[in-house]
């Protein structure tokens, strides 16, 4: 039972937070930010749609950018 709870985390973690946790972190913050609107009587259909819109190329640009050179220190060959 342990181990399926365990796989089951697991999936869901890698599932919502996936590759970039930034995304998710986004998607949190919209759905919270939904809701206090609609707490407060506002109308808050559009904040998922808007932040996703914003996320999205955000997302394409973290996955599509070079990745930056590693730069190695040169050993000098041994003798």
């Amino acid at each position: 039972m342990i181990r399926w709870l365990r796989q089951f985390g697991a999936f869901w973690y890698d599932f919502v937070i996936g590759d970039d946790w930034r995304v998710a972190f986004g998607v949190v913050l919209a759905l919270a930010a939904t809701y206090g609107l609609h707490r407060a009587r506002l109308p808050a259909w559009w904040v998922v749609p808007v932040v996703v819109a914003m996320l999205l190329p955000y997302s394409l640009w973290r996955a599509t950018r070079p990745a930056k050179a590693v730069v190695t220190p040169s050993v000098p060959p041994t003798p």
